[in-house]
């Protein structure tokens, strides 16, 4: 069940499986497929939507439309850029709900991109995995790892400083943070298990020797490392899982630092509805569903994910497997008021280590 590329190129715009125009969608003037009442519009990360239809963005979207009679326009890109085309948008607003990992749906949050709402079901949420004051809620929780290549590695690297040796020399690759949600999760992560951000740093650039170099896409990675064109990448349990199904060779795991325990952290994808929405109350209804009780037991059986609503004990053989994935891993919850607060200067810091 591969997924679509978490890429900064223009998104493609899927309307119900059909391909239409991005520049449709765009935020010039004229008439725009916004103007259609029976449309919402979302603005999301990629992971949650199947390139042959069998996402669980697939299901939700085609049993909504079923339910209400109204058509989900589908904008897909890197959680920074979703943010940034919304910012770019504001004075002529296309989204009616924008989807994205943290930090980026706090960021959409301080930017004024998203408006108070809170869905019915959100009672249901666990309080980390929703904004205080209503602006958004996880609709598919997940978290961050890293993938393996566990036919030539027999098992999998155990800690960071693994990583370091010279026979990972250009066989390590980690999307770049501050453009992708779970290329942001490494710096986040290598904050927490160092014990601050000078020893991340200093840790990052020696990293640095081994790694290929950039990448906004952090989807493409896992086919590479299915190939044993490189060894090791980071990735999420949600997306590397669902990969996993049609790529045999890949294997999840999460880092420790040496003599620790493994180590992750929450990274759901969470939802909100956009300020001054050209259709809002279509958004508004498409974020209750997301949130019924029958979309979210789709969350794993479907989507390889883990339900955002903590009152669904998902019992399917995904919901199992996932189970078994993140056993025994400690897992952390970031401080996200301060990686929100020090976003920039904690990319800026990562830049400088790696001379990226």
């Amino acid at each position: 069940m591969p997924r679509n590329p978490r890429t900064l190129a223009q998104p493609a715009v899927a309307v119900c499986g059909s391909l239409v125009l991005a520049a449709s969608l765009c935020a010039c003037g004229g008439s725009s497929a916004a103007s259609d009442e029976k449309t919402v519009t979302v603005y999301s990360a990629d992971g949650l939507k199947g390139e042959n239809g069998d996402g669980w963005y697939d299901r939700v979207f085609a049993d909504f439309e079923k339910k209400t009679g109204i058509k989900v326009e589908y904008v897909e890109g890197g959680s920074g850029e979703m943010v940034q085309r919304a910012v770019r948008e504001k004075s002529n607003t296309q989204a009616d709900v924008v989807v994205t990992l943290p930090p980026f749906i706090q960021q959409a949050d301080e930017k004024g991109l998203l408006q108070k709402y809170v869905p019915r079901g959100a009672d249901k949420v666990a309080a980390a995995d929703k904004a205080p004051d209503g602006t958004w809620t996880s609709v598919v929780n997940n978290y961050f790892g890293f993938v393996h290549n566990k036919k030539v590695l027999k098992e999998a690297p155990k800690t960071w400083e693994d990583l370091l040796d010279p026979a990972y020399k250009d066989k390590l690759q980690y999307s770049t943070p501050g453009v992708a949600g779970d290329g942001t999760a490494v710096v986040i992560k290598a904050m927490h298990d160092f014990g601050g951000k000078e020893p991340a740093m200093a840790y990052l650039k020696k990293l640095q020797a081994n790694n290929v170099g950039p990448s906004s896409s952090t989807s493409k990675l896992a086919p590479k490392v299915d190939k044993g064109e490189i060894l090791v990448a980071n990735g999420d349990v949600q997306m590397n899982f669902a990969q996993s199904k049609s790529m045999p060779n890949l294997g999840i795991w999460f880092p420790a630092r040496e003599g620790g325990k493994p180590t992750t952290f929450a990274l759901p994808y969470a939802a909100g509805l956009v300020t001054r929405a050209p259709h809002g109350e279509n958004g508004k209804k498409l974020l209750d569903f997301m949130l019924t009780e029958g979309a979210q037991r789709q969350v794993s059986e479907i989507g390889g994910g883990f339900p955002a609503r903590t009152d669904i004990e998902a019992t399917d053989t995904n919901a199992t497997e996932l189970a078994g994935v993140i056993k025994g891993v400690e897992i952390f919850e970031p401080d996200w008021q301060d990686i929100g607060a020090h976003f920039d200067d904690y990319i800026d810091a990562w830049k400088s280590a790696t001379g990226s």
